[in-house]
């Protein structure tokens, strides 16, 4: 099994080609309709629980922050890549982008209407991944709405997979392990999106995104 690399050495990573990655991703949504739909549903039910800030973490150059803004949602980005912060600003200087690490946000508890984490932690060791959703609960308010995406493993049964990303080691899921590990953090699954990679998308493996809410008590 391929090892973790250390935060700073992905953070590195990520630095080096930011340039790179802001435009090959600047327009990605436009191909990708199924994601514009699950995120303006996202947008829909943060507003319908009386909206509130949103949190893009692992935004990187700040489009799809961009992109919830266009949607009417109060949002920010958080990345712990300071050249991708730099870059998000540079686009979009209307929007708030902070250098953090999403397993300890500079946030308040209960402070978030929403949280997107769009492919965020993959890089994350999978035993330290029940520590960043237990944050992503403490910054949610109750019934408040989170997004995450990450691409599935080969077999159900098998709970993580590594595989070489082109920046940096990464991490698959099964759907049904990660959904169970929000639910050991407070946040219910409510919806589930699975994309197929097909012959003329950019999707190496079956992407999966887990709409969850965090539970009132």
């Amino acid at each position: 099994m391929t090892e973790a690399l250390p935060l700073h050495v992905t953070r590195e990573a990520y630095d080096a080609v930011a340039p790179a990655y802001a435009e090959q991703f600047r327009d990605s949504l436009r191909e990708l309709p199924l994601d514009r739909a699950l995120l303006g549903a996202f947008a829909e039910l943060v507003g319908a629980g009386g909206g509130g800030p949103v949190a893009d973490l692992g935004c990187g150059p700040g489009h799809i922050t961009a992109y919830l803004r266009d949607l009417g949602l109060s949002a920010f980005g958080v990345d712990a890549s300071p050249v991708m912060i730099a870059l998000a600003r540079e686009a979009n200087p209307d929007l708030r982008f902070e250098v953090g690490l999403m397993s300890a946000l500079d946030l308040p508890d209960a402070g978030l209407a929403g949280v997107l984490s769009r492919w965020s932690v993959i890089h994350t060791p999978p035993e330290e991944v029940p520590s960043v959703l237990a944050e992503f609960h403490r910054v949610l308010a109750p019934g408040g709405h989170l997004l995450i995406g990450f691409s599935a493993t080969d077999e159900p049964s098998l709970p993580t997979q590594s595989y070489d990303h082109r920046v940096a080691t990464a991490y698959r899921w099964s759907p049904d392990q990660l959904s169970a590990l929000l639910r050991a953090a407070g946040l219910a699954e409510v919806a589930r999106l699975i994309c197929e990679p097909g012959p003329t998308d950019r999707r190496q493996f079956r992407e999966v995104q887990l709409l969850a809410r965090r539970e009132v008590s």
